[in-house]
């Protein structure tokens, strides 16, 4: 694999056909253009090619103003199908959820600086994973993931990682040789 700029969605016209279509819907429905203030990034398994049937696109943002960014989301993206918007679980933060073309789309905005969220962190380590061990690795999650296993878990599996599996992820020492 080569190295990615995430940050510029482009990269998805070179991808795999679901790539593809992500782009498509994204920029059709002018998405990043709409999440622009907020420091939009997608993040997940689409962007890294691990994505299974079920996946959606995820994206991560950053507000400042809580009020601010629940109007402006909602200005934006009302109108889609299944457009649900609501706290998230455990996080300081917000999720919004609705459907473009075949996509379900999720935004997971916090205060929190877009890059140093965990889904960022997490995607930008498991690139370099997927990187580092290759196909039958890459193989390996996504078997995982289509046997209900989600994707920390997947990696924490295949790379032997103990205790919870997000924390132990954003841990893991990119020094090590080889995945178990």
């Amino acid at each position: 694999m080569t190295q990615v700029d995430f940050e510029d969605i482009s990269y998805l016209l070179k991808g795999n056909s679901k790539q593809r279509a992500a782009y498509k819907a994204l920029t059709e429905n002018l998405v990043f253009e709409q999440l622009l203030e907020f420091d939009p990034i997608l993040v997940g398994t689409i962007p890294i090619a691990i994505d299974i049937e079920t996946s959606d696109l995820d994206i991560a943002c950053c507000f400042s103003d809580h009020d601010r960014f629940i109007r402006g989301i909602s200005y934006c993206f009302e109108n889609y199908d299944d457009f649900e918007i609501g706290d998230a679980v455990d996080k300081e933060g917000i999720v919004v959820t609705f459907r473009a073309d075949d996509f379900e789309i999720e935004i997971f905005a916090q205060t929190i600086p877009t890059r140093e969220q965990a889904g960022y962190r997490h995607m930008m380590i498991e690139y370099q994973l997927l990187c580092r061990h290759g196909e039958a690795f890459r193989n390996a999650i996504i078997e995982l993931k289509e046997q209900g296993l989600k994707t920390e878990p997947a990696f924490a599996k295949l790379l032997g990682l103990q205790g919870d599996p997000y924390e132990a992820l954003l841990k893991y020492d990119m020094n090590q040789s080889t995945a178990k």
